[in-house]
């Protein structure tokens, strides 16, 4: 079957045309490619072609089996379907994109669900006015936070490849290109092709870490600044379509700042040393500062306002003529360059106190010379000082329009960038203690099995002392020797530039209250806090993480006994005192992180997404009744199992009263490259997350958000399911079912993150990571934990309860935290391929234990593809039609693949039993490929 025939029951006949143009073209392109470079054989077998073939059959990849009778792989040809996969994947993007535009051209700005424009104009149907909405942008901030989880499996110079690739294709979008300027672009197009494929995809070795901040650099520094005016521009245009004056609306709100895990996130991450955070936090300043001495050179490049034609306000020549002395001869010659222009001058003025050298070929270096800005609060004030000198001049449009895009540019990456979290596990910390008490000569070896009431009697008691365990520089022992190393290093950051660039410090599995007071400790030890006459205070905020779904039903209490802590109060009341221009806050504000992922792998999806807004929920109401602002940290991942899902569906089921206005969330591997790789797709996901975020703290404000009156029944089912969950993971033979059926150990293998896959090295499911352990499912077609259980909870209630179920049923269409929940379910088990399923199985070992979890698995997977078709009232491909072709398409050629990963892992397999070190290498790196392949066309990893 050709695109065009598969594509003809798509209800939008703009994607169904635009779908077959834009494959058939890519598709061409790539064809040509692969003749030139003498792959003929290859470009036969190319997929989703306009062909007069009309049969249904998918391709065969040329096998070939040696003499001693294995199996190899044809290389080129997995590549190839890889990086078809990935042309597909981007013909999709920018049909997106170009499909919203043509919306907003027939419907106006808001269209849209969840943008802008759809989110105000429910507000003010609501009864909100425009006074009520600009006071609440001015409470709003985002902070996506871009992290090194090993999730993205193509290397950052492919990825680079790809971008100029979509740019291309977007770029073709134009109508005004002649003939000729268009046949330019396609061979530009086929030129980024041949080197896509000329360029190897897979890492033949684990990135370092600085790879992988080069990469989450470049998103940082060449994308998010590009993309802030484009959201900037929307909001004011959408504002005035409202009928609202841009007058009532704050500049440069609602807020948006970044975080970066990269060179900080040490939980089981041996190569993240202090060195490393060092020079991380040295690179991501480095690169602030480029982003803004750009912004700066274009505004004094647009900024050419004569002294001639209108007056110099006093004060701007006072800054001039005091940089001119403080500066001296490189203050003389800024001011020389543009004589009869002071705006000019000024900003030249600026951009030579910015403490970096340009060099030769435009390498830059940090210079901390006399006179240079400390930190960004002084270069915003002097873009103050510059928009009021044009205001004064009634050249306030300029302000606006050119002006306020340096000032947002401060505002969100200051001279940092990024903020660098430092997050370490709870376990790591209580090593430390004990190595730090042994070099003390105190009785503290076994601390980390210490009862809590004894840990936090010894814990009060060492906090009232101001006197260190050890001498400074003292080698006490590896996990002490980490931390304290570490803390040393923001230490002296802190010392030098200030708070700016510093995040928290996270404690990964955070079980008790003791586990925070251990960090305090610490950061004592290393210089992170001080005495004061009231006692101890720590210069960076503390936050726990609660993962698994144990720890999550504790964490209300948790909270409650931290923020009653003296030491936790001086600390969040010094926090809020040094707060810096854009994020200050009338209320202290404590961080809490939220995972969403080991509490998946614990009890199944309706048990972990149901604690986690249980949990929420009771947090929120600690920090009311404390007076402090909670600030939900969301650690979600790329996957559904790992929290993934639409955003604004995200946020509208957020649990009432949870969400104040800051909304932190982390963006993991290949979901940054999928919404963020453009500016546009950029901007339309900042904008969902702003707009979300807006509309979710006005209702809750007034009480319109309020816990849902089944949310009792919810817990019922919750736990239910996860009962059947854990029926499942915790028999006897799962782990080599689990082992044997899916390409776990491969994976394990892989060089797609510097971070290893389990945290201690120990074979059990505990210790194994949650990415590894949901990529492997999705490798297999399984997607086993975004929906086992689901299906025979429901069921239980339809037959055994059902005037409950009938409740459900009623209140589904409203129930938001439901429906996203079964929406994202729906997405998974559409995913799943029982063919492929089946013959994953095939590869375990034990008849009985192969026939046992599969039986349970299959009988779980239509149980819960019934109920959830039940409960929406139609199945997926009616309602869903598009992603429904997409996958449609994806599958046949991904069967191809899925056999010869099988094969492969049968050959790998033997070839390790067997030692045959050359042999079992050669197979893994083409089970590497596949894995990449596979992950392309499913467009997720882990």
């Amino acid at each position: 079957m050709n695109i065009k025939s598969e594509l003809t029951t798509q209800s939008s006949k703009f994607q169904t045309t635009k779908f077959q143009d834009d494959a058939s073209f890519i598709f061409a392109c790539f064809r040509e490619v692969l003749c030139e470079v003498g792959e003929t054989a290859l470009a036969g077998l190319l997929p989703w072609q306009e062909s007069d073939n009309d049969a249904d059959t998918s391709p065969i990849a040329p096998i070939t089996h040696t003499a001693g009778g294995t199996f190899e792989i044809s290389e080129r040809m997995a590549r190839m379907y890889s990086i078809a996969f990935q042309l597909l994947n981007m013909i999709e993007e920018n049909i997106t994109v170009q499909y919203r535009r043509q919306q907003e051209n027939q419907h106006g700005l808001a269209q849209g669900r969840g943008l802008w424009g759809n989110v105000l104009k429910r507000l003010v149907e609501d009864g909100f006015t425009e006074q009520d909405i600009a006071e609440a942008l001015s409470n709003v901030r985002i902070e996506p936070v871009l992290t090194a989880h090993p999730t993205e499996a193509k290397r950052a110079t492919v990825l680079q490849h790809y971008r100029e690739l979509y740019l291309l294709l977007v770029k073709r979008e134009n109508q005004m290109w002649t003939p000729f300027e268009r046949e330019m672009i396609r061979e530009d197009i086929n030129s980024t092709l041949e080197r896509i494929w000329r360029t190897g995809e897979i890492y033949l070795e684990k990135p370092d870490v600085r790879s992988e901040l080069r990469n989450m650099i470049h998103y940082l520094q060449n994308i998010f600044p590009e993309t802030l005016p484009v959201v900037d521009s929307r909001l004011r245009e959408i504002w005035r379509g409202m009928g609202f004056s841009t007058s009532t609306i704050p500049q440069n709100t609602p807020a948006i700042s970044f975080g970066n895990w990269v060179g900080g996130d040490r939980d089981g991450h041996p190569f993240v040393t202090a060195e490393v955070t060092r020079q991380t936090l040295q690179d991501l300043r480095l690169a602030a500062l480029v982003v803004q001495r750009r912004r700066l050179t274009d505004l004094a490049s647009k900024l050419s306002v004569s002294a001639r034609l209108q007056p110099t306000p006093p004060v701007l020549m006072e800054r001039i003529d005091e940089y001119i002395e403080l500066l001296g001869e490189r203050g003389q010659t800024a001011v020389e360059r543009n004589p009869e222009e002071p705006w000019r001058q000024l900003l030249n003025l600026m951009v030579t106190r910015l403490p970096v050298d340009v060099m030769r070929d435009h390498a830059t270096q940090l210079n901390d010379r006399e006179g240079s800005y400390r930190d960004a609060w002084e270069l915003y004030k002097d873009l103050e000082i510059l928009s009021h000198s044009l205001e004064n001049i009634g050249a306030g449009k300029l302000v606006e329009l050119e002006v306020q895009k340096a000032v947002r540019s401060v505002q969100s990456f200051g001279f940092h960038l990024a903020v660098l979290d430092v997050r370490q596990n709870s376990a790591f910390h209580d090593n430390a203690i004990a190595q730090l008490l042994v070099m003390a000569g105190m009785d503290g070896a076994d601390f980390p099995t210490w009862s809590e009431e004894r840990r936090l009697l010894f814990l009060n008691k060492e906090l009232l002392s101001p006197r260190p365990f050890a001498l400074s520089g003292a080698r006490i022992g590896k996990e002490a020797d980490a931390v304290l190393d570490a803390y040393g290093v923001l230490a002296e950051h802190y010392n030098r530039y200030g708070a700016a660039g510093l995040g928290s410090l996270i404690v990964s599995m955070t079980r008790s209250l003791s586990d925070l007071l251990v960090v305090y400790v610490l950061a004592r030890e290393a210089g992170l806090a001080f005495n004061t006459p009231e006692g101890l205070v720590c210069k960076l905020p503390i936050v726990p993480l609660f993962e698994t779904i144990d720890d999550l039903q504790g964490s209300a209490a948790i909270v409650r006994s931290f923020l009653e802590h003296p030491i936790t109060q001086r600390s969040v009341a010094h926090i809020q005192n040094v707060q810096t221009y854009l994020h200050h806050r009338k209320l202290p504000e404590q961080q809490v992180m939220v995972g969403y992922s080991d509490s998946n792998k614990d009890g199944g999806i309706l048990a972990s997404q149901w604690n986690l807004y249980r949990a929420q929920r009771a947090v929120a109401d600690v920090g009311r009744e404390k007076k402090t602002e909670i600030r939900f940290f969301h650690g979600r991942g790329g996957t559904v199992s790992r929290g993934a899902g639409p955003t604004h569906s995200f946020i509208e089921s957020l649990a009432p009263g949870s969400l104040t206005g800051d909304f932190r969330q982390t963006e993991q591997g290949e979901t940054i490259a999928q919404k963020y790789a453009n500016v546009p797709t950029a901007a339309y996901n900042l904008e969902v997350q702003l707009a979300g975020v807006t509309d979710a703290v006005m209702r809750n404000a007034r009480g319109m958000k309020r816990p849902h009156p089944l949310d009792g029944l919810f817990g019922e089912i919750a736990d239910q399911s996860r009962t059947t969950y854990e029926a499942l993971i915790q028999t006897d033979g799962f782990m080599t079912f689990y082992g044997q059926a899916t390409p776990i150990d491969a994976l394990e293998q892989s060089r797609i993150g510097s971070r290893p896959s389990r945290r201690t090295g120990s074979r059990s499911l505990a210790d194994l990571r949650a990415i590894p352990w949901v990529f492997a499912w999705n490798q297999a077609r399984y997607f086993l934990p975004s929906w086992y259980g689901v299906g025979s909870t429901l069921e239980s209630f339809m037959n055994e309860r059902p005037s409950d179920f009938q409740a459900i049923q009623e209140a589904f269409p409203t129930w938001s935290l439901l429906h996203y929940i079964l929406t994202n379910v729906e997405t998974s088990l559409v995913s799943v391929n029982t063919d492929v399923m089946r013959d994953y199985a095939g590869l375990v070992e034990d008849e009985s234990i192969r026939e046992r979890f599969f039986t349970k698995i299959h009988g779980e997977y239509e149980r819960t593809t019934r109920m959830v078709s039940l409960l929406f009232g139609a199945s997926f491909r009616e309602r869903r039609p598009r992603l429904s072709i997409s996958l449609h398409l994806r599958d046949r050629t991904l069967s191809v693949l899925h056999h010869q990963q099988m094969l492969l892992l049968k050959q790998w397999r033997r070839e390790q039993a067997e030692d045959n070190t050359d042999g079992a290498q050669r197979s893994l790196m083409q089970l590497f490929i596949t894995i990449n392949a596979i992950a392309s066309g499913l467009r997720n990893t882990g």
